[in-house]
């Protein structure tokens, strides 16, 4: 991810920004699940919808959640 892409994300979920790289968006969802859950992390309903409707696109991809430490 270049510098610029990363200012343009900040601090904005899945419902408002998305990697410019499609190829990317199903592994950026799938970690983006994998952090929340992680750290135990709340999901909204927009954000649950989005992430929802991104994932139809990703059919068998798996969700690695690494244990806290």
């Amino acid at each position: 991810m270049s510098a610029a892409s990363n200012r343009s994300k900040a601090d904005k979920d899945p419902t408002k920004w998305l990697p410019p790289y499609a190829g990317y968006r199903c592994q950026y969802d799938t970690d983006w699940i994998a952090d929340k859950t992680r750290w135990g992390l709340s999901v909204d309903a927009a954000e649950r919808d989005a992430l929802t409707q991104q994932l139809a696109d990703c059919p068998d991809r798996p969700i690695t959640v690494t244990a806290a430490r």
